[in-house]
Formats: C-alpha cells, structure tokens, sequence
C-alpha cells in the first residue's frame, strides 16, 4: 500500500528519486527511543524513529520485523533507538500515580486475596488520613474492597499480600504503552521494582 503522502504528513520526507513510501509487514508499531546513555527516554511511532535515524539523529538498536521501503531505500522499522546527542530532560523522582499503573504494578491482582483486581484500595483509608500515593494504594477485587470498606488491614483481619511501593520513575513509558514489551525489557531494566 502507498502511504506517500501520509509518511510525509507524520514527517518521513519524500523518498529518494522522488517515489513513494510503502509500509510492509503489518502495522509498524512503536518505538523506544534511549537517551545517548541508553536510558530511556519516551515512545514515538515507528515512523517518527525512521525519521529520526534518516536525519541521523538517532541510531537503530533494534527492530521490529516490519519494513519501510521505497523504489530506492528499504529500511527496518526499529523497535529501539538511541539518540546521538544527549537530551537533558527534568529530574523526575517518582512515576504519577494511576489507576491503570497501579494495576500494572500489582500484576492486575488483588493484593489481599490473589483474585483478579477490579478496584483500587487505599490501604490506609483516605477518610482516616491515609494519603493518595503509591505507598498506600493497592490493587483490589470487588469482594475485598467491600470486605475492607473504611478500616485499615489491621482492623478488617486482611493481610497484604505485598507492600505497595512507588516504581522506578520511568514506570511511566510502561503505563504509557501498557506493559513492558518482550524487546524493550533489555533497555527499560526492572522498572516496576521500587524507586
């Protein structure tokens, strides 16, 4: 299929000798893009880090299996690729806290009975003083949430499988893509393990 002109209107320029783009192999999906120190830096479209390595920006790690091919030019689509230049980017101590990163932290499972989570719990309840931060929400089912309502573990006779713990700060790129990718562990590290 030809995509020319829509290759061009996400920033791939036009290819050589003036044809056109073609994507093959599928959807191209997306890409890690790594700082210059191989730490992880956001997610971009696969055609986005094409561009970035035909304006020799970044340097492919990885690919992903599809292609992009024009009559003159046929490139791998990267799964990763690592910035020449250094980006310095804010400091971030934690990821934000979300319910669709709670979930993945926890493994989808409740942490008080080992069901499959629905809810989140404040551990210690927030109309008790308990604070909205990774350290004291878990992920919960329906039944233990109702069991626990308004009182702490403790008080409610249910125990905590696992303390809640805030991720690494880069925790965001897996919420963002929604888990952590097979080819992209290697560069992301354990970035669900505490910060």
């Amino acid at each position: 299929m030809k995509v020319a002109s829509t290759m061009t209107a996400v920033g791939l320029p036009p290819a050589p000798g003036g044809g056109s783009w073609a994507a093959t192999g599928g959807r191209s999906s997306k890409a890690l893009v790594l700082n210059a120190t191989m730490e992880p830096l956001c997610v971009v479209p696969a055609r986005r880090a094409v561009v970035l390595v035909l304006s020799s920006k970044a340097d492919v790690v990885q690919t992903n299996g599809h292609r992009f091919r024009s009559a003159e030019l046929d490139i791998a689509a990267p799964s990763v690729v690592r910035l020449r230049s250094f980006v310095r980017v804010p400091y971030r101590r934690r990821a934000a806290l979300s319910r669709r990163g709670v979930f993945i932290r926890d493994g989808h499972t409740c942490q008080y009975c080992g069901r499959n989570a629905e809810n989140v719990d404040h551990v210690v309840p927030r109309s008790r003083g308990g604070a909205h931060e990774w350290e004291n929400v878990v992920a919960a089912c329906r039944r233990c949430n109702s069991r626990k309502r308004d009182y702490t573990p403790a008080e409610a006779a249910m125990a905590l499988r696992r303390q809640p713990y805030a991720p690494r700060a880069a925790f965001w790129l897996v919420v963002a893509v929604g888990g952590v990718r097979d080819d992209w562990a290697a560069y992301l590290g354990d970035v669900t393990s505490a910060g």
